[in-house]
């Protein structure tokens, strides 16, 4: 196509670009083929467990057993639908947070620069393209400057392309170097990417170590459930129990203890923490960064922006011999940042010089014939104006190109000058304030060298207020920190010193300074508060891979193009979504809104908070599973000679009935204030402590109060030993031991708030979802045992007075081992640390 130079100085009208929208819809790529709702729904219906639990249903039905084919049925309903639930919750939660990541392209309309969602781009427009752009569209290259498109996405090959004026560029592809403008050729469906898009399928991500875990836990569950299932089977054909009878009683023994509502659990869990997050400016794009999150040891932050306010501004000017209207102008000719209609556009540090640059009148006219944009390896940037070069960039690559650059001398005191101050002084002077430094020049002919100075210019960026208190809690945490950024030293110690990031040892490199041995570097940089400035793009990939190599869990910003490999190879990639690039957005996990240290901080506390409720609703489920264990046991190991405790059918109840909505409130228990002290607590989710807790502490005082209940009603009602009891005696009994359970599990669910504070010492605040669940879970008692109809279903009986006052004496039973359990943990703890 033939674009004239009117229409690129132009681009469209508003009006045209309205019309051309209406016409053609929006840029954005067809909707992938998502799954439907209802083969979601199946699929938990059909999975391994679901075929299981449903040819069990069969069998009782044949068995003559129609109220245990019905409770199977509705086990496997209400777990499939809560699965799929949080599935579809989990999904829509994830569409959300894609469409929230900005994506804004600047274009030419009506003749002036504008910022416009790269959904409303359309056929014709002008577009602005520089380094760490993604390019949305299907163009046609107008103007290049030392252009590099990374194609991987469409070609898979990773070496960027170079392409010149009159070359396509294509959506769905990235600008790593150099700056053009182009002509949209086309959008949407229309592209190039489209095209393949309809071609490909997306491809599923592997599962979170979270979540391989979780399968692990319930797959030794169920395992274990079912060779619970098969001893008693055997147990009861020697108890002389007819063979169906038995099977079927070992079928349901095994359907009662299999975990099935743990994954759903998790899933909530993840889901709801990553809603936090996101009402807290973080963006979690993966929903397992959510635990990684809160597994970091080490975070890598950039300065600019995240420890500071990224909002620039001229604190000084030194300009010997000239005027600052002068460096301002050449400093602004060769950037591209300007503010329009208001706004900021571009990079914050030349929006920062267009503004002083207004302020101070300087004269911005002028016909750009070449550019050479900035980079992050020259790190300076220069154009032709009117025949002469005009440079910008930092001083350690732009003094060298200068002649006769002045070693001190008479400076007008009104052009900023300091008397005899030199160069080297006056730059040592502004980076220990913290400022950052630019030098400015300009030549006569087109070459980058034999420059003249025209002087030095001091932008301040102050320390964002909140960012101390938020380096403390990572102190605190156990979580090093490092500043890595592309500064000078001295501008970088002073704003890591002046944000209390700075370690003891005040260790200050640079890039060039960093061991070429991974292993080297990663001892030098495993300590706190180190500062490394002048890093490259590779530097950080290398401090990312070396400190993972050591054992840590790493967390890195980034905000660049050339971010993005680090951001991959970190742990936790961690974008800027404020003043991010789009190829820094697409490699992270985790992306800032608002670009401030202290929210990546909240993120790890949330993150840390989620895994601890993992473990309290995996201690609550496994607690009550000893409880449902323990009737069967004492039936077998008596002979008989006891009665059981609970049926099949109660048990079910308290699975699917009064135990689900404690266990969902646990996972979104509130994080506990010392959440932040001392290291992260990793490893697997079942350990020693669990283990010895559930099976040691919380399961046997569960099971004793249960079991003591259920035999003190059949004594107070004439019951020995090896005796039958009365059927409505032992149906009371039942009911008494059914509500001592429940009971049982309302303490447990307040004791597993903490694994260190007993109930009474909680000093949070109360978690209202778990006081909601708490009530339903007594209404659920009163209607499985009060309601005559369900109690006889279920098998058992409204309690007596006396069997009230045995079931009631479970919560003081679970609070007291509890209580004697955290305090032996306390002295335990406190001898280990005297010795």
């Amino acid at each position: 196509m033939t674009t004239s130079v009117s229409h690129l100085r132009q681009g469209l009208t508003t009006a045209q670009a309205t019309a051309r929208l209406a016409a053609d819809g929006p840029n954005v790529l067809p909707s992938p083929r998502r799954t439907p709702p209802v083969v979601l729904l199946l699929r938990q219906m059909a999975h391994f467990f679901a075929l299981l639990l449903w040819g069990a249903s069969v069998l009782a039905l044949l068995a003559g057993m129609p109220q245990l084919a019905v409770a199977i049925v509705v086990v496997v309903l209400l777990n499939g639908g809560f699965a799929f639930a949080q599935e579809y919750r989990a999904d829509q939660a994830a569409q959300r947070l894609r469409e929230l990541i900005p994506a804004d392209v600047v274009v030419r309309r009506d003749g002036r620069r504008r910022v416009v969602d790269a959904a409303g781009l359309v056929a014709g427009d002008v577009v602005l393209l520089e380094a760490g752009d993604r390019i949305s569209a299907d163009l046609e290259l107008a103007e290049a400057h030392a252009l590099a498109v990374n194609e991987s996405m469409l070609t898979g090959e990773s070496v960027p392309v170079r392409p010149r004026a009159g070359d396509p560029a294509y959506a769905g592809t990235y600008v790593v170097e150099g700056e053009a403008e182009a002509v949209v050729v086309a959008t949407g469906a229309r592209t190039r990417l489209a095209g393949i898009a309809r071609l490909t399928q997306e491809a599923s991500r592997p599962p979170s170590p979270l979540s391989v875990q979780i399968g692990k836990v319930v797959k030794i569950v169920a395992g274990i459930a079912l060779a619970v299932g098969a001893a008693f089977f055997g147990l009861a054909l020697l108890l002389g129990t007819p063979a169906s009878h038995s099977f079927l009683f070992a079928l349901g023994v095994t359907v009662a203890l299999v975990p099935e509502g743990l994954l759903p659990t998790v899933t909530l869990s993840l889901a709801r923490a990553a809603q936090r997050m996101a009402a807290r400016h973080a963006l979690v794009r993966h929903l397992e960064a959510v635990e990684t999150l809160g597994s970091a040891t080490f975070i890598c932050t950039d300065k600019t922006g995240t420890l500071t306010r990224n909002e620039m501004t001229v604190a000084e000017v030194w300009a010997p011999g000239h005027a600052p209207a002068d460096v301002l102008r050449t400093a602004v000719l060769s950037s591209t940042g300007r503010m329009s209609d208001g706004k900021p556009v571009g990079d914050p540090m030349e929006v920062a010089l267009h503004v002083e640059a207004l302020r101070l009148g300087a004269d911005l006219t002028g016909e750009i014939t070449a550019r050479n944009p900035f980079d992050p390896r020259r790190r300076r940037a220069s154009v032709m104006v009117n025949g002469r070069l005009q440079l910008k960039g930092a001083p350690d690559t732009v003094l060298p190109l200068c002649r006769d650059v002045p070693a001190g001398g008479a400076a007008d005191a009104g052009t900023g000058g300091r008397g005899a101050e030199g160069v080297q002084e006056a730059l040592a002077r502004m980076s220990e304030r913290g400022l950052r430094v630019l030098a400015v020049a300009r030549g006569s002919g087109s070459g980058e060298r034999d420059l003249e100075l025209l002087g030095l210019i001091g932008l301040h960026d102050p320390p964002r207020e909140d960012v101390a208190e938020a380096i403390w809690k990572c102190r605190i945490a156990g979580i090093k920190l490092a500043m890595v950024t592309g500064d000078h030293p001295r501008t970088a110690r002073a704003v890591a010193a002046a944000a209390g990031l700075l370690g003891a040892d005040e260790l200050v490199l640079t890039g060039a300074e960093l061991p070429a041995d991974d292993a080297a570097l990663g001892e030098l940089l495993d300590r706190d508060g180190v500062v490394v400035a002048r890093v490259t793009p590779e530097d950080k990939l290398r401090i990312a891979r070396a400190l993972r190599s050591r054992g840590h869990v790493v967390a890195m910003t980034g905000d660049g193009v050339n971010d993005g490999p680090a951001l991959r190879e970190a742990d936790i990639g961690i974008a800027m979504g404020a003043s991010g690039t789009d190829v820094a957005r697409e490699a992270a996990d985790l992306v800032l809104l608002d670009d401030h240290f202290a929210t990546i901080v909240a993120a790890v506390e949330l993150g840390r908070a989620t895994y601890a409720n993992v473990r309290r609703f995996l201690t609550y489920h496994l607690t009550d599973n000893v409880a449902e264990l323990t009737p069967f046991a004492v039936w077998a190991l008596s002979g008989g000679t006891v009665p059981l405790a609970l049926t099949v059918l109660q048990v079910l109840a308290l699975d699917i009935g009064t135990d689900l909505l404690p266990a969902l409130a646990l996972g979104a228990e509130p994080a506990n204030p010392r959440t932040m002290h001392g290291p992260a607590r990793t490893g697997a989710l079942i350990d020693r402590r669990v283990l010895f807790r559930v099976f040691g502490v919380l399961g046997p005082a569960q099971a004793v109060a249960e079991m003591g209940a259920f035999v003190g009603v059949l004594l107070l009602g004439g019951w020995h030993f090896g005796a039958v009891p009365d059927p409505g005696l032992l149906a009371a009994a039942s009911g008494t031991a059914f509500a001592a359970v429940v009971l049982g599990q309302v303490a447990n669910a307040f004791a597993c708030r903490s694994e260190s504070r007993w109930i009474g010492r909680l000093r949070r605040p109360a978690n209202p979802l778990l006081l909601g669940a708490v009530a339903f879970e007594a209404v659920l008692l009163l209607l499985f045992v009060g309601v005559p109809p369900v109690a006889h279903l279920l098998g058992g009986a409204f309690p007596t007075p006396a069997g009230w006052a045995f079931a009631v004496l479970a919560i003081p039973v679970m609070a007291a081992a509890d209580t004697a359990h955290k305090a032996w943990r306390a002295s335990d703890h406190a001898v280990g640390s005297a010795q």
